[in-house]
């Protein structure tokens, strides 16, 4: 009998990729989301965890910007709510997998972040994304935490979707140079959790696809990729003030993940180069 497996927040960007990779590799998938699913409701909790023996947290309050303003609304969905999964998962003896971020670092740090640096977020959606992963961690449940960084797919807005527009359009495009991570794609970060379910793998795990670059770099990479005739010109993060401060360092060291997995962890460049085409 194959494992049951509830997807929360599956109708967003990594839960749309995730859950035909899980069915592929022979789960049971029961795939949730708002409207029917809240994962501040206790009542939706329980319903979302009979039956299933793990649990993907994808859901969350990820509008950056909008938790400058909004942090008690960005905090009930990515800080107490996750706690009240995980003590509803260790009733149940239900693993748990929650997805994370690279916002809970401040990005000062000369060097890729590794799992045992202290977090120091620098914004609202940070501070309650770390929230999250310490409630969870209190409740005592079986689980793992996944920081993934500068994610892109098919499905909800992101950084790669805005540049294809925009490039598009011909119009001369600046683009912060300051910022340096690693643009990864939602159906390479589904294989990653396929493989620390199937393994049961506990404790916390940085993910991205290989390599570095800058917000420039990879918006230039994109032009450069589709024959797009806009001009891209670097600027400084400054240029651009927005309600919400990004990390200058979100770069990650992946060694510990990779340690999991069964192949390398392809370079962005040719994640994104597939995406793009595909």
């Amino acid at each position: 009998m194959s494992e049951a497996i509830t997807i929360l927040g599956a109708r967003g960007m990594l839960g749309s990729d995730l859950a035909p990779v899980l069915i592929q590799g022979g789960y049971s998938v029961q795939a949730l989301d708002l409207p029917e699913f809240d994962l501040t409701k206790p009542k939706h909790l329980a319903h979302a965890l009979d039956g299933a023996q793990v649990v993907v947290n994808c859901a969350a309050f990820t509008n950056v910007d909008q938790a400058e303003k909004q942090f008690a609304a960005a905090l009930a969905v990515n800080g107490p709510a996750v706690g009240a999964l995980g003590l509803a998962a260790r009733e149940r003896g239900v693993f748990v997998v929650h997805i994370s971020t690279d916002f809970v670092f401040d990005g000062r740090l000369e060097r890729p972040y590794v799992e045992t640096d202290p977090p120091n977020p620098i914004n609202a959606y940070g501070r309650s994304k770390l929230e999250g992963e310490r409630a969870l961690q209190r409740s005592g449940c079986s689980h793992v935490i996944l920081r993934v960084q500068w994610s892109y797919g098919r499905h909800g807005a992101n950084f790669v979707a805005k540049i294809v527009e925009r490039a598009r359009t011909g119009a001369e495009l600046k683009v912060v140079a300051d910022q340096v991570g690693a643009p990864t794609w939602t159906a390479d970060m589904a294989g990653a959790i396929e493989s620390l379910i199937r393994h049961r793998r506990e404790g916390l795990y940085h993910f991205a696809n290989a390599g570095y670059a800058s917000r420039f770099e990879v918006a230039r990479f994109i032009a450069q990729e589709l024959n797009l005739p806009a001009r891209i010109t670097p600027c400084a993060s400054a240029a651009f003030p927005t309600p919400a401060t990004r990390p200058k360092n979100s770069r990650f060291n992946t060694a510990r993940i990779q340690a999991v997995l069964a192949a390398p962890i392809r370079p962005w460049q040719e994640a994104l180069a597939e995406f793009l085409r595909s």
